[in-house]
């Protein structure tokens, strides 16, 4: 007999957190080990809880959603991670996507695509539906730029100005504009200008692409 699911569910609502509980708690081969309210609370519950399967918000407060899968990743690479998030947005999937995660579904999905997902991921399988796998492998493919270009793009980079590499750097760890001005004491409009300022000195054509060319200089 495989080895039921132990789930760990985070984030930041409470009512999200206790909607999942009441639609899942009574789920065959299934067990809700706990719960947490953002991904740093979610690390220091795992080697106590002992999960096999996070189910994980993006946008959270302190550690979000694509942060925390980079450091579950690192320190319990046995737990499978799935991403349970409202954004259907590139940047989000695909910072994911590079982050580790085992899956990616949104909020909005029928209960029976969640336990789809979730047994996908548990069994070691990806799980990614349609609507996020035909996001993802368009960003890809627009990616998918000569080297020579990735190499001429890339000296670009070292022309961003001090802040903007500070935002950069931001962006690649999964954080939104409205995270970011939090951050830095900025306005959400300041941050987006600078997201426009270096699409324009790069040449590129979205923030996939900058995080993605970022990323391959382990900027």
């Amino acid at each position: 007999m495989s080895e039921p699911i132990k789930l760990l569910l985070v984030d930041d609502h409470e009512v999200v957190r206790k909607g999942m509980k009441f639609l899942l708690e009574e789920e065959e081969g299934l067990e809700i080990t706990g719960e947490a309210s953002d991904g740093q609370e979610a690390l220091e519950k795992i080697p106590v809880l002992e999960p096999n399967l996070i189910l994980l918000d993006v946008n959270m407060p302190g550690m979000n959603g694509i942060e925390a899968a980079k450091k579950i990743r690192a320190r319990f690479p046995k737990v499978r991670v799935l991403i349970f998030s409202m954004h259907n947005d590139p940047d989000y999937i695909v910072n994911s996507v590079t982050n580790g995660v085992d899956g990616y579904i949104l909020k909005d999905a029928e209960k029976e695509e969640i336990l789809k997902a979730m047994k996908t991921v548990h069994s070691g399988e990806k799980y990614f539906p349609p609507e996020v796998s035909a996001i993802l492998v368009s960003t890809l493919q627009g990616q998918g730029i000569p080297k020579a270009k990735v190499n001429r793009s890339e000296s670009v980079l070292d022309k961003l100005s001090k802040k903007e590499k500070e935002i950069l750097r931001f962006i690649a760890e999964g954080l939104s504009s409205k995270d970011i001005a939090l951050r830095l004491t900025l306005s959400i409009r300041t941050v987006s200008n600078h997201r426009a300022n270096m699409l324009k000195k790069t040449g590129l054509n979205n923030t996939a692409e900058l995080v993605r060319m970022a990323t391959n200089e382990g900027f």
